[in-house]
């Protein structure tokens, strides 16, 4: 170990020979690595437990966090996945997908006084990517502005640990207990309070994409509470409906409002979002 962050496990080194590696985010629970060399380029998490401090509860399944990503882009049919177990948890080795996120990318559109606004395009090509996995019949259960990387080519939806939509090995299984508040469908909120945990779905899916949207193109939560509040206030806030009035001028302002509805059958399909915006 170097300090708190973990080292990449030996299994990994081997499997990818590095040249360089780069560790990209070290959280709570995880790590993130860029790892390049001749084999190629590829993204690699490592997942731990989380301990219980006064103010949050044990995690423990942030260690297996990363092989159910693993498992569940195998099941998807991604090539080049592997994953595994080291001493404090699991990882996965996928590609690296080189890009801004959404939300990097649309920094111009909320500098004070800008007039620059969002692209419709780039909107298209999250919501295409959104519906392909859609289209296979999964919900990915953690959509958020950091987690559609625009490329060259296309959009990637990545960190895929939470999706719902097929057998993942029960070893590495965990419950689904919300996402980031930010982005979580009222529903999604409700229930996490009322029962410590939810169902992942493709309507909570579109309202998570049209609040990234919303927070991407303008600065501001689709909700509004305060920036220190615990997470049962932020949930509260949500599932009780407190939302901002949409901004965003347009076509793609008039989609993210319905994007946003309260109730998940009032919300267009992902399909009927991307025939709105094309």
């Amino acid at each position: 170990m170097s300090g708190s962050t973990p080292e990449l496990p030996l299994v990994v080194l081997d499997a990818l020979m590095p040249t360089t590696q780069r560790l990209v985010l070290n959280r709570r629970g995880s790590t993130v690595w860029d790892v390049d060399g001749d084999r190629g380029r590829y993204a690699v998490k490592l997942g731990h437990p989380i301990d219980a401090t006064a103010e949050w509860p044990a995690q423990p399944w942030t260690a297996l966090a990363p092989a159910r990503e693993g498992a569940v882009l195998h099941r998807l049919g991604f090539g080049e996945i592997a994953y595994g177990e080291w001493e404090r948890g699991t990882w996965n080795i996928q590609p690296w997908h080189e890009g801004p996120d959404l939300y990097r990318l649309w920094e111009p559109c909320r500098a004070q006084g800008s007039s620059i606004e969002p692209h419709t395009s780039v909107a298209l090509s999250c919501v295409d990517a959104l519906a392909e996995l859609h289209a296979k019949g999964w919900a990915h259960g953690d959509v958020q502005p950091a987690h559609f990387i625009v490329g060259p080519e296309r959009t990637h939806l990545i960190d895929l640990a939470l999706a719902r939509g097929g057998h993942v090995p029960e070893g590495y299984d965990f419950p689904f207990r919300g996402c980031l508040v930010h982005y979580e469908a009222p529903e999604i909120s409700r229930s996490v309070l009322d029962a410590g945990e939810a169902e992942a779905t493709q309507a909570a899916d579109v309202y998570a994409l049209g609040a990234s949207l919303l927070i991407s193109a303008t600065g501001w939560r689709a909700v509004e509470y305060p920036d220190d509040a615990p997470r049962p206030v932020q949930r509260e806030a949500v599932a009780n409906g407190r939302r901002r009035p949409v901004t965003v001028p347009g076509v793609l302002g008039e989609v993210i409002e319905a994007m946003l509805s309260h109730a998940p059958e009032e919300r267009p399909t992902i399909y009927e979002v991307g025939k709105a915006l094309s």
